[in-house]
């Protein structure tokens, strides 16, 4: 038991710090920058997306251990699959905060969709609980990629 904990937290700690590491790189200044955009509608306050963000990652990382620790004969496509998706994630921060560029962040965003939905329906055939545990960071994504479409159009 104690073993499968850390296990986990190795997954969801791992995961977080590709989160962290994507801020670092993307250089800060993120309120600002995301003050001084035209938004979309339904664009939330800037203060809700490192929260949302931590509790994604948290899920995603717990998601990933699980299908880990399934064994299951396609749990190193799928495994792949997670660290696609997050290099994805991970590239959107620095795309569209560090170099400003609003169509390169709207590729990426598009792409971390489509890598996302993959992951939850790969996760699925797996362990469903798994992909269970990913709705939140698929409806999340969907919201995202509108509002840098939206941002994208309003302000490029």
């Amino acid at each position: 038991m104690k073993h499968r904990i850390t296990d986990a937290l190795i997954w969801v700690v791992g995961t977080e710090l590709v989160g962290a590491a994507s801020a670092i790189v993307a250089g800060g200044g993120f309120s600002a920058y995301y003050a001084s955009l035209v938004r979309p509608p339904l664009s939330p306050p800037g203060w809700l997306f490192p929260v949302a963000w931590a509790i994604l990652y948290a899920l995603m990382g717990l998601s990933a251990h699980l299908v880990h620790r399934s064994g299951s004969d396609g749990t190193r496509a799928a495994l792949g699959l997670y660290a696609a998706q997050l290099l994805a994630n991970f590239l959107w921060s620095p795309v569209f905060f560090g170099l400003k560029s609003l169509a390169g962040a709207t590729v990426v965003a598009l792409v971390l969709l489509v890598l996302v939905i993959a992951m939850v329906v790969v996760f699925g055939r797996i362990v469903r609980r798994a992909a269970l545990l990913n709705v939140p960071y698929l409806l999340w994504t969907m919201y995202a990629a509108y509002l840098t479409v939206g941002v994208l159009v309003l302000n490029g």
